[in-house]
């Protein structure tokens, strides 16, 4: 086979991808897993984020593909079969761009769609669903359907609580990824709070379309550590930001507790390594150093990237906890691009939630965080309700019509 997918898992030529109409799709989620790295036939075939596979799920009900266009990121959300594995069975990919580079996605997209040889239907999310609309429609020559950013990711998250095990989890230190499969009839509610460009939090109430409501949000978020670090630090990409923080030393840019007491301030709960001030010795420090090199070397750009992500951090994850008081709420999911899987994140966001609740308010994250929106825009080609549990309401002759089905195949 001549086309290949970019950045995308090994399609191999025996993998026999199946469109029909949109609406028709039955999504079968038993034995579902995430696809491990160890799974992988080699190390060039491991995508960047983890395959989700269906086991028995029937590709002739699949009818489309999923995008969500953000104001950094673009994500898309599609589905391979290997008939050779089964008689059904396949896996949901994922794959994201920054959003600047859309003229890569929309060909991306193409290929995937000359790779399918088939008609189908484009389900798009997030704001560039409204600004590359016309352009989707006449580069890809497809349908495209606009759906509610909101919604989306709601429908998106409550798929990855309830049905895909190991794929929420708590962070700490000690345990960076304690797996949690929650009951699907006690997950509300919960405030979602989903990290883009800025920041939005939503607090779900129900299964139901109509139960939610966003509650707040921030502009201060992964568009703001992007933009900033863009201006301080010679870093090309959002990943290699991230790469850096991760070797940073935020004491040499924050002034800590133990910078003012010379200790903990354990009357107050404060340890020495709290920062008291972000960016707090840069004044300091510039003032009392001569500058014959230069401004450059006085700071390196992974302290300065690690400072301006816990600075972030610790205000996304403050706000969260204020909102989940008010509103009565003790479970807190984070979502989106922002995370990225990045250990100091998850640690600043989960640690300032304990401390401000004392316990009482849990952090959870997802191996899939940054693709609520796509995933929930793929979902919406379900029958009404799925993939938001006890929101389709079935009669009694409906629910006799799917038995005899059933009672058929065995």
């Amino acid at each position: 086979m001549t086309d290949t997918i970019p950045q995308s898992p090994v399609i191999e030529p025996e993998m026999d991808n199946r469109i029909i109409n949109p609406g028709s799709i039955q999504i079968n989620v038993t034995g579902a897993f995430i696809v491990d790295e160890e799974l992988y036939e080699d190390e060039d075939s491991i995508p960047e984020t983890s395959d989700i596979a269906l086991p028995y799920q029937d590709a002739e009900n699949i009818s489309h593909i999923a995008v969500d266009i953000g104001g950094s990121l673009a994500k898309i959300v599609y589905f391979t079969s290997n008939q050779n594995l089964s008689d059904s069975g396949g896996r949901l990919n994922f794959y994201k761009i920054e959003t600047e580079r859309i003229d890569e996605f929309i060909e991306f997209i193409a290929k995937l769609i000359k790779f399918y040889n088939k008609k189908i239907h484009i389900m798009a999310t997030g704001g560039g669903s409204i600004k590359f609309y016309d352009r989707l429609k006449k580069d890809l020559n497809v349908q495209v359907s606009k759906e509610d950013e909101m919604e989306c990711l709601i429908r998106g998250l409550d798929f990855f609580i309830t049905e895909i095990p190991n794929e929420v989890f708590l962070y700490t230190e000690q345990n960076p990824m304690e797996f949690v499969n929650h009951s699907k009839n006690i997950i509300y509610p919960y405030l979602l709070v989903n990290i883009g460009s800025g920041v939005s939090i939503i607090k779900v109430m129900g299964p139901n379309q109509e139960d939610f409501i966003r509650v707040g949000g921030s502009s201060l978020g992964g568009g703001t550590l992007w933009g900033l670090l863009s201006l301080l630090t010679d870093a090309n990409s959002y990943d290699e930001m991230l790469t850096n923080a991760a070797k940073g030393d935020n004491s040499k840019v924050d002034m800590l507790v133990g910078d003012i007491y010379g200790t903990d301030y354990n009357k107050i709960g404060l340890k020495k390594s709290t920062i008291a001030s972000s960016f707090g010795k840069v004044f300091k420090k510039k003032h009392q150093q001569s500058f014959k090199n230069g401004d450059s070397e006085l700071f390196a750009s992974a302290d300065i990237s690690r400072s301006l992500l816990y600075a972030i951090s610790n205000n996304i994850g403050q706000i969260a906890y204020l909102q989940a008081k008010i509103h009565e709420v003790n479970h807190i999911y984070f979502g989106g691009s922002y995370i990225q899987g990045h250990p100091q994140t998850m640690n600043t966001l989960s640690y300032a939630i304990n401390f401000w609740s004392q316990g009482t308010k849990r952090a959870y994250f997802l191996r899939h965080e940054g693709y609520l929106g796509a995933l929930g825009a793929f979902l919406k080609k379900q029958p009404e309700g799925w993939g938001r549990k006890n929101s389709f309401k079935m009669d009694d002759n409906l629910k006799t019509k799917i038995r005899n089905i059933l009672k058929k195949k065995d």
